[in-house]
This record gives structure tokens, sequence and C-alpha cells, in this order.
């Protein structure tokens, strides 16, 4: 698949306000730690060279504590520490602020092995690949639907545990564009390494547009074969965990397939989103995500086609 475009994954490439915040709290640590380090090792090594002993040095002048040192070296890091401890705890409060009732701008929620998103004011479904407005500010309500997963893209700079009964809130403010990856970041079974996560930060402008469309029910087929295909999915188990809008498809169990056609992935970005890796997901989704909880459903590989070929029409 192409990621061409995909941020470098990484804290210090930060993408949101918050994580901007959480990296210029951590450089400024690091700083004053430099600091003391090289005052403290340089002090050291200064006193060994000057006050070594030398040939025909008799006994030195012995002296017993100083009180005014003691205060200097005790009162500056008490004062820096404090200083950091009371920026840590401001940091946490832009970070984290209460929810109070507010509502969640998006839900997300963790499945074996594959993340779904809600967006409750659009009511839009999808799966997978999160979008994003540039510059919005923004509460997530993070859920596990099975087991505990956690939510972690560092371009964020947060990671948030999804666990079932108990929602967690992360709250973004996007301040670059682009496409950011992340990765369940808790091991929550076989898959757990291939349950990815694509965040992608658009204008308002383009989120407003994908809002809509993912909004719309998708035009019923008129092709021969997307027909088929669409009896097929209707009539075999696919629609006993998997929804379309404007169809007899309502389950929850697995991801909303309503606009799988502009996804650019499969199975949590795993393989490409094509009509020939679709087919052959179709036919056997465990020969690129083994323990995948989809099944084999003994298609041929002709009934898989028709079935990929109405999906891939679901824009």
């Amino acid at each position: 698949m192409d990621l061409s475009s995909a941020q470098f994954t990484s804290i210090f490439n930060f993408a949101t306000e918050q994580g901007r915040t959480l990296v210029d709290l951590l450089y400024l640590n690091l700083w004053i730690c430099l600091g003391f380090l090289v005052t403290v090792a340089g002090l050291l090594i200064f006193g060994i060279i000057k006050y070594r002993h030398r040939p025909g040095d008799g006994e030195p002048d012995q002296t017993e504590g100083s009180t005014t040192l003691e205060i200097i070296w005790t009162a500056i890091p008490l004062v820096i520490f404090l200083y950091l401890g009371w920026l840590t705890f401001s940091v946490m409060g832009i970070v984290y602020p209460p929810a109070g009732k507010r509502q969640p701008d998006i839900t997300v929620i963790g499945h074996q092995f594959w993340w779904e998103y809600r967006y409750p004011k659009s009511g839009v479904v999808t799966a997978n690949e999160l979008y994003l407005p540039l510059g919005s500010d923004l509460m997530l309500e993070i859920r596990g639907a099975d087991v505990i997963h956690s939510f972690w893209v560092p371009g964020f700079g947060q990671k948030m545990d999804a666990i079932p009964g108990h929602p967690n809130n992360l709250f973004l403010k996007p301040i670059r564009e682009g496409l950011f990856l992340g990765q369940c970041a808790e091991y929550c079974g076989s898959q757990h390494s291939l349950m990815r996560i694509m965040a992608n930060v658009v204008s308002p402008k383009e989120f407003e547009a994908w809002t809509k469309s993912q909004a719309k029910v998708p035009a019923p087929p008129t092709d021969k074969t997307a027909l088929h295909g669409r009896e097929l999915f209707m009539s075999r188990t696919c629609i006993q965990c998997h929804s379309i809008a404007g169809t007899c498809a309502t389950a929850q169990v697995a991801p909303d397939l309503t606009h799988i056609a502009d996804r650019k992935t499969i199975g949590a970005g795993v393989i490409a989103n094509n009509l020939e890796n679709l087919t052959e997901w179709i036919m056997d989704p465990q020969q690129f995500k083994p323990g995948s909880l989809m099944p084999n459903m003994r298609l041929t590989k002709s009934e898989a086609h028709d079935i990929a070929f109405y999906l891939e029409n679901l824009k």
C-alpha cells in the first residue's frame, strides 16, 4: 500500500497542540537536567584537577561543612524542581482537562483487531481510518468492545487505554495536516501487531466534504456483477456481522462497510484496498491476518470477486 505521505511515527513529530505542549515540557526537563549534569560534572572535574595531590604536598587544611554552600545547593534545585512540578501540573490541566458534561466529537471503539470510529453529530460510522479537522478542539471518547486495547498515535503525544465498560477521554487539537500512523499499544490477542491506526488530519473544508460524503447512502448498484455481488452479500453470512447503510445489513459485529471503497486499506492497514486484494481477503482473510475473527466462508473465487466488486462500488 502507498503510505508515502504518512508522517514519521514519533512523539517529536507532533501533530496536535497537546503533543507540542508535552514535547516542549520534555525538552525543558532535558535541558535543565543537562545543566545539572554539566555543572556537577564540571565542578567535580575541576576539583579533581586543581586540588589533586602533588609531590611534596603536605596534609591539606581540614574543613568541616559550609552552611552557605549547603543552603545554596539545596535551595536552587528545590526551586527548580518546584517550578517543574508546577509546570507539569499546568500541562496536565491543558492535556487532560475535565470533560464535564461535554459530549464526545468522536467515539473510538477498539475491537479485536480493528478500530471503529463514530461521529455522533453527523451519524457517520467508519473503520480503521480516522479523519480529523485541522484546528478544532476535539474530545475523543475511547472505548473497548471486548478486551483492553490502547489507542496510540505518537504524533498526538498521548496514549489512551480502551477499556470495556470504562470510557476514557482524549483531547486533541490538530495543528498539522497529513497522515499520521498509530498502533494498538496494549497486547490484545494474536493480531495485536496488525491493529493499526491511520489518522488523517485535513482542512475544515475537506473534513466537511468527507463527512457529507460518508453520511450519504451509497447509490444502489446497476452493474450486473455488482448486483450479483450484493445478492451474495445479503444471502450469505456477511450480513450477520457487517452493516451497509440503505440495506438490510445492520449488524455491528464487524466493520461498517457503507463506504469501504473510500478506504485506502483493508484489515486495519494490512493490505491496500483494491479489487484483487479484497477478493483474496473475502476468500480467506486468515492468509493476511491469521487469528482474524472473520472466518473463511468457503466461497468460490467468482463469488468472492462479485462481492468484492459490489463493495468496491460503495462510495
